[in-house]
């Protein structure tokens, strides 16, 4: 059931995102700033984590998961250290996700020839 779960509410979400490239003209780009800012702006209310209670991996693996996570960063080092904590928390608590990505698109590009194809 916990597949399901995962399986629909990220689904959803792509949905969502297919649905703004189809009939919007946002680039792709966009679309993926704002669902990260939509995922801050959610999980700062509070709204997003019942979702990822919920859906598990399915809201917590797309990028508004991601901005969840920043704003529960932020909101956590702020308790602890004060404003300055704004300005680090969100970075602090995805720098294993940001690594990883960091480090694991330099081995691609490594085995792979990266370039524009003519």
């Amino acid at each position: 059931m916990d597949y399901l779960k995962a399986f629909l509410v990220g689904g959803a979400i792509c949905a969502i995102g297919q649905i703004l490239i189809d009939y919007t003209k946002m680039t792709p780009a966009r679309i993926l700033v704002s669902f990260v800012v939509a995922g801050v702006l959610l999980g700062a209310l509070g709204l997003y984590q019942p979702l990822v209670d919920f859906a598990g991996a399915g809201a917590s693996v797309p990028l508004t998961g991601f901005g969840n996570l920043l704003a529960k960063g932020v909101q956590e080092a702020v308790q602890e250290k004060g404003l300055l904590g704004a300005l680090t928390g969100g970075l602090t608590s995805a720098a294993g996700g940001v690594t990883a990505s960091i480090l694991f698109g330099f081995l691609v590009a490594l085995i792979f020839r990266p370039g524009d194809k003519a």
